[in-house]
């Protein structure tokens, strides 16, 4: 693995970096407390080729690689992780698996607009009674002449109200289990679809989460992603890509958190001294610093073997882990060194503060995590009697 940046890759993270700290940041604190869509942003991003990074240029992406990408989201993340988020989400949970399992005409319509940033993607998996079970799908989809009539709700769906597509998994054979899952592309405005609840969150309440209704909704054949029963393999690989994502907006969130509390602390005064000075805080600050730092190499670690055509998986779910215990961490300890000021909403903390938790929850929570690792760990040493 090559620490080095290529020049490429580091005018990526300083546009990325410039864009994030000019334009992004400024308005993140107004867009929080409205829970505003960042729409303005997305449109910035689409210009500046962010919302379909790892898309081939053939079909209208940057053709960049998973290293270069995380260095961008980063930078966007530690301006504003709603935003984040909704790029992470067109980025890798849709354009991903379209770019990988999708028909040519497919692809056409359903990834070029949506790498140019025109049109905005989603991935619909969750449901109401199934949570960290997504398996155990919910949600039918009926075969009927050229069309599958699809029945089901899904919840949690990031960009939800605002996506123009989606990937919705849902049940073909159901006696087959997780082996009968199907992943469909549908579009806002097929007969049968509806926007459900809207979501009032803890935090990333800028961007925009909701429930998804079907009801006989109307879905092409042709928009059967891949083969019927394929759903849960297009799920889990999609999932392992996305932990790279989310691994690194919660390294985001912890750098800005580190940051804004390095920078009070050379400036808040007490007992004399800039408090700086007093060694309870610089252990925390320390410690703050190495484990964000440790965090980003574990996520680029993950994104090095993706782009080398590396299995990733186990990888992947460590950064997740890692990383989002850390913001979580970070941004706990950056609300502690703000004492009283840090719980006031005037001061970002607050905000990185309720941002990070969402990082231990979605795209597989942090017990998942160690599911995921611990069977991977197991298997390394010819353990495959799983229950």
């Amino acid at each position: 693995m090559e620490f080095k940046l290529t020049d490429e890759q580091k005018m990526i993270q300083e546009m990325a970096r410039d864009f994030a700290q000019n334009e992004v940041a400024p308005a993140a604190h107004e867009l929080d407390m409205k829970s505003e869509f960042p729409a303005q942003h997305i449109k910035k991003m689409a210009e500046l080729g962010l919302m379909g990074m790892m898309v081939p240029t053939e079909w209208d992406g940057a053709g960049l690689d998973t290293l270069t990408y995380t260095l961008a989201l980063e930078e966007i993340s530690a301006a504003c992780a709603s935003t984040s988020v909704t790029m992470s989400v067109n980025n890798s949970l849709y354009c991903g698996p379209i770019t990988k399992f999708a028909t040519d005409e497919q692809k056409k319509k359903y990834l070029s607009p949506f790498a140019r940033g025109e049109q905005l993607g989603a991935y619909a998996l969750s449901e109401p009674g199934t949570g960290s079970d997504a398996a155990n799908q919910q949600t039918i989809a009926t075969l009927k002449g050229d069309k599958y009539i699809i029945n089901g709700r899904k919840n949690f769906i990031t960009n939800g109200p605002n996506a123009d597509a989606m990937l919705v998994y849902a049940m073909t054979d159901k006696d087959k289990r997780h082996k009968g899952i199907s992943a469909f592309i549908v579009e806002k405005n097929f007969p049968g679809f509806s926007i459900g609840k809207i979501e009032k969150k803890l935090g990333i309440c800028a961007s925009s989460t909701s429930e998804i209704v079907l009801e006989d909704c109307e879905v092409p054949k042709a928009n059967l992603l891949g083969e019927e029963g394929m759903g849960f393999t297009i799920a889990m690989n999609t999932l392992d890509s996305g932990r790279i994502g989310i691994g690194t907006q919660a390294v985001g969130i912890a750098r800005a958190a580190f940051e804004a509390a390095r920078k009070y602390s050379t400036e808040r005064e007490a007992f004399g001294a800039a408090i700086c000075n007093f060694q309870a805080l610089q252990h925390f600050m320390a410690d703050m610093a190495t484990r964000t730092d440790a965090a980003r190499l574990l996520v680029h670690r993950a994104a090095w073997l993706r782009d080398n055509n590396q299995v990733y998986g186990k990888e992947a779910a460590m950064a997740k882990l890692y990383a989002s215990e850390t913001a979580n961490w970070v941004t706990d300890k950056a609300v502690q060194m703000h004492g009283g000021y840090g719980y006031i909403k005037e001061y970002d903390v607050e905000r990185y503060f309720r941002d990070a938790k969402i990082t231990e929850i979605y795209e597989g929570t942090s017990e998942i995590q160690r599911l995921v690792i611990a069977r991977a760990v197991l298997k390394e040493i010819g353990f495959t009697k799983f229950q």
